[in-house]
């Protein structure tokens, strides 16, 4: 069973919370999130209600501030836990929407989409299998977008205003 605390202070302090399933409006929970412990499952936390804005992937841990989940403020108004994969990983991407222009597929992790791909700018793409995280920048820094099998025939699909990927992976989890 998956456990995530939120807590309004750093370092697990102040006001706290306990999520054990999805919640798509934390706001009547609590007003801020500077730290966070994962107890059990992997999730995915959004800056925003209802499961949109900035995405955060967290993983069992302690997170003592809103800098060691990358985040870029300590608003946290959503959360989804997703369940453990343990099968094979492939994708396809496009540079252009639509699932047109340029495709190139890929079953790893990416540090560096420009040096394999030649293009910065994913437009859409095809999840055949497993769970993957787009970052904005190479070496895995920046935004984060996770995404689940299926079609994302434009960037805004998964969650995203500019279609720059710099980096991705695998999301895999360890049980």
């Amino acid at each position: 069973m998956g456990k995530i605390i939120f807590y309004e202070g750093r370092k697990f302090q102040g006001r706290q919370w306990e999520c054990s399933s999805d919640c798509m409006d934390t706001f009547r929970h609590f007003n801020c999130c500077n730290s966070i412990r994962v107890s059990g499952g992997h999730w995915v936390a959004y800056e925003k209600p209802h499961y949109m804005g900035y995405q955060y992937i967290i993983g069992p841990g302690e997170y003592s501030d809103h800098h060691s989940w990358m985040g870029f403020n300590n608003c946290v108004r959503s959360c989804q836990m997703y369940a453990p994969y343990r099968g094979s990983y492939k994708m396809r991407i496009y540079n252009r929407p639509d699932m047109m222009g340029h495709t190139m597929e890929f079953m790893d992790d990416c540090p560096n989409l420009y040096d394999r791909f030649r293009y910065r700018d994913i437009y859409s793409c095809n999840i055949m299998e497993g769970f993957w995280i787009f970052y904005e920048h190479p070496n895995y820094r920046g935004r984060q977008y996770f995404l689940r099998p299926g079609e994302y025939r434009a960037c805004g699909d998964w969650g995203c205003h500019n279609p720059m990927v710099g980096s991705f992976r695998r999301m895999r989890t360890v049980m």
